[in-house]
């Protein structure tokens, strides 16, 4: 007779009557607390607040409680601190670039096994058929969605039209060629002093990333991590070299004002919106925001895709921004009503409410419809002033706000291939840091591209390498 057996079935008994024991109820006299952690602390924190409250109604045996730890770099270091230290949030907002940790790290449950082929969880419908396929096709990992999308966008063009148009320009810039012959012409302007310069956009690799998938180009190998797991940076293609040159150019005519800061989102977009340089890129997340500083400035805003290389047929964007990953190891209630919360967020409705509180498009079909379709009582738009949602005038959102609709138009028009769906690896975040160096040194002291990548290439293999080995089986 085996000893250990009877021993091991007593064990595991023992271990599931305490699991019993101790599994959390939640009820309207003992709510469970559902920590989300977040990156807003503006007008679109004060959303996310007010649908957590409303979910808070609708379900009191839950508290949904709002977080800010800070931006994306800092959530991903507080929670993975938190995790170590046993207290993770329930939800962490996690950026694109954060993609293939999240899958590799083990730290959270894929949104597929939660809902376990359900069409709805706690009364909240499922469908992410109708999320729109760009963002499906960022998040999704070996065909299962492993986060919940959320506040997605892409980078678009904006321009002050009264500058450009005081030139004899009526249109906004498409590609990058036309923006250097725009800026040429503006350049007298900058000389007399009216303009700062002609164009400004934050430091930021997410242009140049954008500017490689508007080409058909990759950023790491094996199809941007997409067919299998990534193991080379593709730093010295063309494709990649063209971007460099094309930096280089803007910065010696003296035609791109940098802040001296990498990602100063804040920083140029006040040079834009203040009205010191005439053109800039940013996210369709900014589009309220320069929307109320056209207002303010009063002077002609337009929107356009983002400009490109018009040496390259046009392939797609990427999208941005970032989707809610639910922590492993939660409570049964609390992990339903976590899944709940995520899809009610991201219901129809609240989809296009969030859109008009922020730019970032609407992350469901459905609510694009809603949103060219609406009727009197839709409580859709979000007053910044007053915090608080209101209704829409009018039956077609676009028709009155066409700023808000370039966006989702340029993602509409993309090819859904590996190069627009993404770069998916390990140390994306880091090599952000050595592309953006590399990028400013070819920029401001004039090196050669081909030099200063192959460099960064070489760092940034080693350092792709020794994460593959840490988080692959050897």
């Amino acid at each position: 007779m085996n000893l250990k057996q009877p021993l091991l079935a007593l064990v595991l008994g023992l271990v599931l009557l305490s699991g019993f024991a101790s599994s959390q109820t939640c009820t309207e006299a003992s709510p469970c607390d559902i920590t989300v952690w977040q990156i807003f602390a503006d007008h679109r924190g004060d959303w996310i607040m007010d649908t957590a409250t409303r979910f808070n109604d609708l379900y009191p045996q839950y508290n949904v409680v709002i977080e800010n730890p800070g931006d994306y770099f800092a959530i991903l270091d507080q929670y993975t601190l938190a995790q170590e230290q046993g207290n993770p949030p329930a939800i962490a907002q996690i950026f694109d670039a954060g993609l293939q940790f999240a899958a590799d790290s083990g730290y959270f449950k894929y949104a597929d096994d939660i809902i376990d082929g359900r069409e709805e969880v706690l009364g909240q419908e499922v469908n992410f058929s109708d999320i729109v396929s760009p963002a499906s096709s960022y998040y999704t990992i070996d065909g299962r969605w492993a986060s919940v999308a959320w506040n997605t966008s892409t980078s678009i063009s904006y321009a002050n039209m009264d500058i450009l148009k005081d030139v004899g320009i009526n249109a906004i810039p498409t590609t990058w060629q036309e923006l250097l012959s725009a800026c040429e012409a503006l350049q007298p302007k900058v000389d007399a002093g009216e303009l700062e310069g002609c164009a400004s956009w934050p430091f930021d690799n997410w242009f140049t990333e954008q500017w490689l998938a508007q080409m058909n180009q990759y950023l790491v190998n094996n199809e941007n991590g997409r067919a299998e797991r990534a193991t080379e940076l593709l730093l010295t293609t063309d494709e990649f070299l063209s971007i460099a040159n094309f930096y280089r150019e803007l910065f010696e005519k003296g035609y791109y004002v940098y802040t001296g800061t990498r990602r100063d989102w804040a920083g140029a977009g006040n040079l834009f919106n203040s009205g010191r340089v005439a053109f800039s890129l940013s996210s369709s997340a900014d589009a309220r925001n320069k929307v109320e500083a056209a207002k303010a400035g009063d002077f002609e805003l337009a929107t356009g895709k983002l400009i490109r290389n018009a040496d390259y047929d046009y392939n797609g964007n990427i999208i941005g921004g970032a989707t809610m990953w639910i922590t492993a190891g939660l409570e049964p209630e609390v992990e339903e009503g976590a899944m709940a919360f995520l899809l009610f967020m991201n219901n129809t409705e609240n989809s296009a409410s969030f859109h008009t509180a922020s730019g970032y498009i609407p992350i469901r079909n459905s609510s694009v419809e809603l949103l060219q379709n609406l009727k009197s009582g839709n409580n859709v738009f979000w007053d910044v002033d007053n915090k608080s949602r209101t209704d829409i005038e009018g039956s077609n959102w676009y028709e009155i706000n066409p700023n808000f609709l370039t966006a989702s138009v340029q993602l509409a028009e993309s090819n859904v291939n590996n190069a627009s769906a993404g770069a998916k690896f390990g140390t994306f975040r880091e090599t952000r840091d050595l592309i953006e160096a590399g990028m400013e040194d070819v920029m401001l002291n004039g090196k050669d591209p081909v030099q200063v990548f192959t460099a960064v290439k070489t760092e940034s293999d080693k350092l792709l390498e020794d994460y593959n080995f840490l988080y692959t089986d050897n």
